[in-house]
C-alpha cells in the first residue's frame, strides 16, 4: 500500500444468483480504478441466500419472480432486458432466457468459504457468476464447483469432500445470521470499515463520492 493511500475494508454481502450483485461488484471495480491513487480496497465476499427454501432442482426464474413480486411475465421480460443492458455497460454478459432456472446456493457458499481460506475467493465468485448468468448452469452443482476449482488450480478432491459432508455449513449460517441481524434482507450490501452500509448496486460515481467521504471522515 502506498503511504499516500487510505485503506477501505469492504464486506460485500451477496448471492451468486443475484444479477445486481455482479453489477454492483463490477461498478465497485470501476470505482476502485478511479480511486487507485487515493484508496486501497480490501474486499471480502459474505454469503446471502436469496432462496434458502428452493429445492435442489431449482425453479423457472420467470415463474418464480412473477410469483414472488406479483408481476406479470411481461414485466419480468422488460426487467430482464434492462439487466442485460446494465451488464453490457460494465462488461458482463447476461444470457437470460425463458428456460433459465434459479437455484439455492448454500453449497456454493460453503465452497466459496473454503476458497476464501485459499485466497481465491473473488476469482471463484466471478467464475460462478459467469457459470450461472452467462452459461445457465447451476452454481451449486458439484460438477460446476469442481470445474471452477480445477480451472483455478484448486483441489477438486477437497470440493468433493466439502460437498459430501457439512463442512463450512455452520460458518456460512453464522455469517448469514450476522448480516441478517444487521438488517440486510436484500443484496448487494457493502459494509465499509465495519460501520457504513451501502445498499444496492449504486452507480460508479456515487460509489466514488461515498468512498471519498468515508475516507475523509476516517481521517
Amino acid at each position: 500500500m502506498s503511504p499516500t493511500t487510505k485503506p477501505l475494508k469492504i464486506d460485500l454481502v451477496s448471492d451468486i444468483v443475484c444479477p445486481w450483485c455482479i453489477i454492483g461488484y463490477l461498478r465497485l471495480q470501476q470505482a476502485q480504478r478511479q480511486l487507485l491513487d487515493e484508496l486501497q480496497f480490501e474486499v471480502t465476499w459474505r454469503p446471502f441466500e436469496l432462496n434458502p427454501q428452493m429445492p435442489p432442482a431449482g425453479e423457472n426464474v420467470t415463474e418464480h419472480l412473477s410469483r414472488k413480486y406479483g408481476r406479470p411475465p411481461e414485466m419480468m421480460l422488460e426487467a430482464r432486458r434492462h439487466i442485460v443492458q446494465l451488464g453490457h455497460a460494465v462488461g458482463f454478459q447476461f444470457t437470460l432466457n425463458d428456460e433459465r432456472r434459479i437455484y439455492n446456493t448454500f453449497d456454493a457458499h460453503r465452497v466459496l468459504h473454503w476458497a476464501r481460506e485459499m485466497g481465491r475467493q473473488t476469482e471463484f465468485e466471478l467464475a460462478l457468476f459467469r457459470e450461472y448468468f452467462s452459461a445457465g448452469h447451476n452454481p451449486s452443482a458439484a460438477s460446476v464447483l469442481q470445474r471452477v476449482a480445477g480451472g483455478l488450480g484448486l483441489d477438486t478432491d477437497r470440493v468433493d469432500a466439502i460437498l459430501s459432508t457439512d463442512a463450512y455449513a455452520a460458518e456460512v449460517r453464522r455469517e448469514q445470521r450476522r448480516y441478517q441481524d444487521l438488517g440486510i434482507h436484500s443484496v448487494p450490501a457493502f459494509i465499509v470499515n465495519g460501520s457504513t452500509m451501502i445498499t444496492g448496486a449504486q452507480e460508479t460515481e456515487q460509489l466514488v463520492n461515498t468512498f471519498r467521504q468515508i475516507a475523509r471522515q476516517a481521517a
